[in-house]
């Protein structure tokens, strides 16, 4: 085996291992704690999706066939080539040489790879295009605003009255469009739900929007793909697709106040709510609760997950939660809140009221 071969294997050897470690680091990130949610740009379920894993499929498969092409050429010149040794005296018969076939061959593969990056192009307009052509007869509004480190999600349709906000769960319904307008409101970050769609970044001062339509019922995982401080992993976005039926009871519930707590115990933590640090930055549909600088809590108990799915939203983990979220999400702009041990049960018996 020449150096050379030994040379290329090596190459070779290093770009797999790259792209084995980039593939777990994806998987690592897809493990974040939202659970049982699809995260995969290869399974596609609405058809932006599907024209985007497509145009992926189209140049994966080219760009395989340019690179098994290349590597094949390049072992059949290394196993052409004469053998020599260090004593052998230089080659030079090639220096003055007319090289007619070489030069047929280089010119040949210049042209073929230009014809392949024309169609590549070409693929991806029509793929624009095709994205461009979803309907949105029909479509649902939702004005999503990405925050350091969480998503608040403003539904516009119908009047003033009709408008309600939710945090880090979005619902949409089955086979019916979906426009987001996305906004920012600190630094750059990117959205993903890569089985509904491509990536859109939000940059601050700017608007942009989204288009998709989910064909499946089901929870989709969605991301901050943009890097965005200390806690940009723990950026988490559920979209559920909800049959037609089920959405409507959803957007009907959660335009409804919740109702108030009847328990003693509920009343107590909706007391310590409102008179403590809780109402200046939460807000509770219903409540003098109207605070705007952290993710509105009015329907709380109906949502999966805590802290933009760093924790499954159980009793327990709401108690942990409030007790010390720097413990489970270190950076947060959440602080500690230092309360006794019934309050704190109080607390969570109201917040679990809100459903």
């Amino acid at each position: 085996m020449t150096r050379m071969l030994e040379r290329a294997l090596y190459i070779a050897a290093l770009a797999l291992a790259v792209l084995c470690v980039t593939s777990l680091a994806q998987y690592a990130m897809a493990a974040t704690p939202i659970p049982q949610a699809p995260h995969d740009a290869l399974h596609a379920m609405g058809p932006q999706a599907g024209h985007i894993v497509d145009l992926w499929r189209v140049m994966l498969w080219t760009c395989s066939l340019v690179f098994g092409a290349i590597l094949a050429a390049l072992l059949f010149a290394i196993l052409r080539a004469p053998r020599a040794d260090a004593t052998a005296a230089p080659d030079l018969s090639a220096v003055d040489r007319a090289e007619p076939r070489v030069r047929r061959s280089v010119a040949s593969a210049a042209v073929a790879s230009a014809l392949l990056l024309f169609a590549l192009a070409l693929a991806s307009v029509f793929t624009d295009r095709a994205l461009a052509r979803l309907s949105l007869a029909g479509a649902v509004n939702i004005e999503v605003t990405a925050h350091q480190w969480w998503w608040s999600a403003r539904y516009l349709d119908g009047g003033h009255a009709d408008t309600f906000v939710t945090a880090n769960e979005i619902h949409i319904p089955v086979g019916r469009p979906v426009n987001l307008q996305l906004k920012a409101d600190d630094v750059i970050h990117s959205l993903w739900v890569p089985s509904l769609a491509g990536k859109k970044d939000l940059i601050p001062g700017r608007s942009a929007s989204m288009q998709f339509r989910a064909d499946t019922p089901g929870p989709y995982r969605g991301q901050c793909a943009e890097f965005c401080g200390f806690q940009h992993a723990l950026m988490g976005l559920l979209v559920v697709a909800d049959p037609p039926a089920q959405y409507e009871a959803w957007v009907q519930a959660q335009r409804t106040p919740p109702a108030p707590p009847t328990g003693a115990k509920a009343i107590r933590g909706q007391q310590l709510f409102q008179s403590t640090s809780c109402a200046m930055c939460h807000a509770i549909g219903g409540t003098i609760a109207s605070a705007q600088h952290a993710p509105d809590l009015t329907h709380l108990a109906s949502r999966s997950t805590l802290a933009a799915g760093t924790l499954a939203n159980t009793p327990a983990q709401l108690a942990a939660w409030i007790a010390d979220p720097q413990k489970h999400k270190p950076g947060v702009n959440m602080p500690s809140t230092p309360i006794s041990r019934d309050d704190l049960d109080a607390l969570v018996a109201y917040l679990e009221t809100l459903k």
